[in-house]
């Protein structure tokens, strides 16, 4: 059987012409156990040498239900301070808008706040992906392109995108911004294959937006299943993984890549070997056979 297309080492995000790799490392632990800014710089080396240059944080990460807020920021703003040249070798995307306690704030006033925080903790002018991190229901999306479009108009941030976002969500927000989203960012991975069957991922290629996977490993669970179903999933990655001499982990974030709307995993791993081995995924190869074998495993049934 045929091989599926092999997955280009970059991606533009829309039309900007911002070239980004085609798997990013993800920050949501950066700022955890008391790491130092020696410790954080090794993390982004790893990934920067390993050809993954889209790097992806949020304000939020950090925050563990009463303190933290910023911290993931704060730290990679730490470690550009001290290396200013590694600025130049990534794409950096921050998110925002999510405001503890309330838990989402996306007025216009609040928006203009989070990026301005943003970018003082990230010690950087402007960022190159600002992200919505959660819809804001009480928000009018007309409010919300304002204040991003105003936001790329005063240089702040270049391109714009949604994290979990439903279809007519991203929809209503795109219908008011001047400046079109480029990303969308919902969970995706071998054990949650919502998004291909629900919309999202045809509305993605639709517009012309480049899908940020998170949490690309099920959570952990690929690595240790338990429930049938993930034993399943696993059993049906690690046969690929097998033959092609890779990590299980590698296999799951390859079967994401061989999808058409170009997903890009986010490597979530603190761990500079494990960010560096993700890199690895640009090289596995799959068939049509291999690929739906595990779709029909994450189903639990035949396909129709």
């Amino acid at each position: 059987m045929s091989l599926l297309p092999q997955p280009p080492a970059t991606r533009t995000l829309g039309t900007s012409g911002i070239e980004i790799s085609s798997i990013a490392w993800g920050m949501w632990r950066l700022a955890e156990d008391g790491r130092t800014v020696s410790e954080a710089a090794r993390l982004v080396h790893a990934a920067l040498d390993a050809g993954i240059t889209f790097l992806d944080t949020a304000d939020i990460y950090g925050f563990d239900g009463a303190d933290g807020f910023g911290d993931a920021e704060e730290l990679l703003g730490d470690v550009l301070l001290a290396e200013p040249a590694l600025r130049g070798r990534m794409v950096l995307a921050t998110k925002g808008g999510i405001r503890p306690p309330l838990p989402y704030d996306q007025s216009k006033a609040y928006l203009a706040e989070a990026i301005d925080a943003s970018l003082r903790r990230l010690k950087v002018e402007s960022v190159d992906l600002w992200q919505v991190h959660r819809p804001d229901i009480l928000a009018h999306p007309q409010e919300v392109a304002r204040a991003l479009d105003d936001a790329v108009a005063a240089g702040k941030i270049r391109t714009i995108g949604v994290s979990n976002f439903t279809i007519h969500q991203t929809a209503a927000l795109q219908q008011f911004l001047g400046n079109k989203l480029v990303s969308t960012q919902p969970e995706i991975s071998p054990l949650r294959i919502t998004c291909f069957e629900n919309g999202e991922l045809d509305q993605a290629m639709m517009l012309g937006l480049v899908p940020m996977a998170w949490s690309p490993l099920g959570g952990g669970r690929l690595a240790h299943p338990e429930a049938p179903r993930d034993k399943a999933v696993a059993e049906a990655l690690g046969k690929v993984a097998t033959e092609q001499g890779v990590s299980l982990t590698v296999a799951a974030y390859a079967w994401l890549m061989a999808h058409p709307a170009g997903i890009v995993p986010i490597i979530g791993s603190q761990q500079a070997e494990r960010i560096a081995e993700g890199a690895k995924a640009r090289d596995v190869r799959w068939t049509r056979e291999d690929w739906y074998a595990v779709l029909v495993a994450a189903r639990g049934e035949r396909l129709p």
